[in-house]
Formats: structure tokens, sequence, C-alpha cells
């Protein structure tokens, strides 16, 4: 059985264990949010965020600044139903020829007597620098993970969930279709969203998480 921990994942640790479809940036129907209405107090919650963001550069603050001012409050105001956001999620998945387990930087998911049951969105916020890691595949093995916790719990051949990394303020979704969980090779099929920046497209951002959890209420 091979192990992989979710931080430190490669693409060429994913190639030979799953079969990756990975569709270009594209104005996908999942991320056409005109229809999503604002009620009065998420606008009011969303430009009080703004404002601690507005002023600031973003380029040279930590991560734990950027996570704490912008990144985790508009998870918190997606908060619908059951379905709640937390931060430092550990996951553990156990596919037929790999295992995956490791902590995610943050969850919207289905929550249950103190613990995440079913984690629908999962986000990495992203080191800056020309030294960091590409966070595109650590997200791919979170998602795998959080897919493979989804079916344990609902049994869908296919899993549909969504995943997130962000880079400052800058926010970049994927949606994730993950089929084949008890063969040798399991299937992931991604789609990516534009770049949002959250200084300047906080409402998009936020009407995007709305849709996203809509789905699972």
């Amino acid at each position: 059985m091979i192990q992989l921990t979710l931080s430190q994942i490669k693409l060429a640790d994913l190639q030979p264990l799953i079969q990756l479809r990975e569709h270009k940036v594209a104005a996908y129907p999942w991320t056409q949010v005109d229809a999503i209405e604002l009620t009065s107090r998420e606008q009011t919650q969303i430009q009080e965020i703004c404002s601690h963001l507005i002023n600031h550069d973003t380029a040279l603050m930590n991560e734990a600044t950027i996570w704490s001012r912008a990144i985790y409050p508009l998870l918190l105001l997606a908060e619908q139903d059951e379905i709640e956001a937390w931060a430092e999620v550990s996951l553990h998945a156990q596919y037929p020829r790999f295992e995956l387990s490791g902590v995610v930087d943050g969850v919207l998911g289905k929550s249950i007597a103190g613990r995440v049951e079913s984690p629908y969105l999962v986000v990495i916020e992203a080191k800056k620098g020309i030294e960091a890691e590409n966070p595109v595949f650590q997200l791919y093995g979170q998602l795998l993970a959080a897919a493979y916790q989804n079916w344990q719990q609902n049994q869908q051949p296919q899993q549909e969930l969504y995943g997130c990394y962000t880079i400052g303020d800058t926010w970049k979704f994927l949606r994730a279709q993950v089929s084949d969980i008890e063969t040798e090779r399991p299937s992931l099929t991604i789609e990516f969203s534009r770049e949002y920046v959250e200084k300047l497209e906080a409402e998009l951002i936020f009407k995007l998480l709305k849709k996203i959890v809509s789905q699972y209420i």
C-alpha cells in the first residue's frame, strides 16, 4: 500500500495511481452566479470584510493574517444549516492501491457532533513566492481524500465536490468528479475557474461559495 501525505503530494505521485483528466479554465455553468441573490445582512458583512483589506497591501501580509482577515470570514459567512466552515481538518482515505492522510487548511462541509462528516469544499492557503510548491496537486490529493470520505457516507458511484486554493486574497476554484473509487485506478476529472481577487470581487467569490453550499442542503 502506497502512503501519501496530503501536504507533500506531487503530480508524479498521482499519475501512476489515478486516471486524471484536467479541463482548461472556462466559464463553466457552475461558475455562473448571476442568479444568486445576497441578503442585506450578507452584503453588509461582505462590505465589512472588504473594509479590512482595501487599504492594506495584502502582498506584504503573511499567510495567517490573510487567512484570518480575508479567507475564513467568507467561508464562515457561507455556512447554511448543517454545512459549516472548519479550519485544520484531518482527512484520511484508503483506496485499493494507495492511502491518503493529512490536514487541510479549510473545509465547508456537513458537520455532526463536533466533526466534519462530509467535506464538500476543501481549501488550501498556498504559500507565496517563487520557491512555493504548486498547490494544485496537493489539492488533487485532498479532493480524492474528501471524495472517499463522502463515498463512505452515501455510496454514490460518482462523487462531485469542489476545491479552492488561495494565494494572498486571490481565489481559484476547482470542480472535481471522482469515480471508480473501488478500482485499481480511480478517476479524477477537474474543471478550473478563473482567478477572483477578493479586494475587487468579494461578492462574486461569496456568491460562488453560496452556490456550492446550496447544492448540498
